[in-house]
């Protein structure tokens, strides 16, 4: 939330592509420092700088990618980001199976899994990890061009003429490109002076959009840590065996990759707040179907991750483009991280008020609960515009 708050604002001022560069940098730092961290104390305060680099991140990227998309293809290609997303969750899952649990016979848990008292800094390895795929996604980052619609809010008409005709070669590689419409819609009246939270604020549409979006991401947050972060110990507290509970979870992130194939195909065929009410419907199946498993079907229970996984997420991407087109290019970050970062105090409580209710709940009981909270996301995100297909300019000038 930090992040989102205090750096994201920042990439409406100083642009995209620089504060990708140090949200990435911090992110990576933070990893290091964690994987390096003597003591809980140092482990704590590693975590937040690292939250803080994620929190800005995810603002910055969904914008970035939204704003260089086709028009109509905007939710498709935030998809495409994250399938990455959804690969990474499964490899980092798996990993952390590998080296965080102790061995068990299959299918109770990996019995080549390596945690044991002989090796017991698995943890460590892997913020190691995180470290190193962060200096990577630094040098990658290096080559992106700067937002051209964010360089035409600066006045940086020659800088933004470079990147669009850059962009027409790459493009005209694939087919001849389409005509320029003679009725896009173009701001030429508000003052790009206005930028970040006195751009949001100012205005009673912007303001009504952050209530709205700022209660969606709450609800839909607290559904989405409680499973993601806090599933392995909801299973633990349901009688499940450690290595069991992190199996059954770890094939929930096929699940996960499942939901971002699907989106790259279909995103962009409903309005994007559709989405929530699908996501929450299959949520609940899901966890349905993992509760009536109990402990004694552990193929039953994969199978109820795996439709968990891919209810509690299928809605993301969409929901991110929602978040993106609903603001204004001089303050498009600023909203997104807006509502997507105090959002994320609906994760907190998933995980810290709602888990711990969980070991005096029946299994069916704690999976309605958790869905619960994506139903209510939905209800209240059935009250958004509808913006799939429209122009920025249209829908937030």
């Amino acid at each position: 939330m930090i992040g989102a708050l205090a750096l994201a604002p920042l990439s409406d001022r100083f642009g995209r592509r620089n504060m990708l560069l140090f949200t990435m940098l911090l992110t990576g730092l933070g990893s290091l420092y964690n994987a390096l961290a003597p003591d809980y104390t140092q482990f704590v305060i590693a975590r937040v700088i690292t939250g803080i680099g994620v929190g800005a991140d995810l603002a910055i990227v969904n914008t970035y990618v939204g704003e260089v998309a086709p028009r109509r293809n905007r939710a498709r290609w935030i998809s495409v980001i994250f399938i990455m997303s959804s690969l990474g969750a499964l490899l980092g899952i798996w990993l952390g199976l590998f080296l965080t649990t102790p061995a068990a016979p299959w299918p109770h848990g990996l019995s080549f899994a390596q945690a044991g008292p002989s090796f017991s800094d698995g943890w460590r390895w892997m913020y190691g990890v995180g470290a190193v795929l962060a200096a990577i996604g630094i040098a990658l980052r290096l080559e992106l061009p700067e937002s051209a619609r964010w360089l035409v809010g600066r006045g940086r008409l020659e800088e933004a003429d470079r990147v669009v005709r850059d962009m027409e070669v790459v493009a005209a590689k694939h087919g001849p490109l389409d005509p320029v419409s003679d009725d896009i819609p173009v701001d030429r009246e508000t003052p790009q002076t206005s930028l970040g939270f006195a751009a949001v604020f100012s205005s009673p549409v912007y303001r009504k959009r952050v209530i709205q979006l700022l209660a969606v991401w709450f609800l839909a947050y607290v559904t989405v840590f409680a499973f993601s972060a806090g599933f392995t110990s909801m299973l633990t507290s349901l009688k499940y065996e450690p290595s069991e509970a992190g199996l059954i979870t770890a094939f929930g992130a096929f699940g996960f990759l499942a939901c971002a194939l699907f989106a790259v195909a279909f995103a962009d065929r409903l309005e994007r707040k559709l989405w929530l009410p699908i996501g929450a419907t299959i949520t609940v199946i899901g966890g349905v179907i993992v509760a009536e498993a109990g402990t004694t079907s552990l193929a039953i229970a994969f199978i109820g991750s795996a439709i968990v996984f891919f209810g509690f997420n299928i809605w993301v991407p969409m929901t991110y483009t929602l978040s993106t087109e609903s603001f204004p290019t001089r303050a498009r970050v600023t909203g997104f991280g807006l509502v997507d970062g105090v959002g994320h105090l609906g994760g907190g409580i998933g995980v810290l008020v709602i888990a711990p209710l969980i070991p005096n709940m029946s299994a069916l009981g704690a999976m309605l609960l958790v869905s619960a909270f994506l139903v209510a996301a939905a209800i209240v995100a059935q009250f958004s515009a509808n913006t799939r297909g429209r122009h920025y300019e249209d829908i937030s000038p």
